[in-house]
């Protein structure tokens, strides 16, 4: 269970922000040095690509049109009449 009482990230095991975070709303600022309150180490989280707690940044979503052989769409279609 978490305690009520404040967490000091500065004395933590966090490590400051990366400059990819910046403009996430899980920023939290201490003694003038800006930490994630979500993850204990940002850097590692934009390592692979976009880290999935940030809030600042929209993943892009590529829609890809399938063509299908239009005598195989039909035989389905019928198939599934007759049903």
């Amino acid at each position: 269970m978490q305690s009520t009482s404040e967490v000091k990230y500065s004395a933590g095991p966090f490590q400051p922000i990366d400059e990819q975070c910046e403009g996430c709303e899980r920023i939290v600022e201490e003694e003038s040095t800006s930490f994630c309150k979500t993850y204990m180490h940002p850097a590692a989280k934009w390592r692979m690509g976009m880290c999935n707690f940030a809030t600042h940044v929209k993943p892009e979503i590529k829609v890809a049109k399938i063509r299908i052989n239009p005598l195989k769409a039909a035989k389905r279609a019928s198939s599934s009449r007759r049903g």
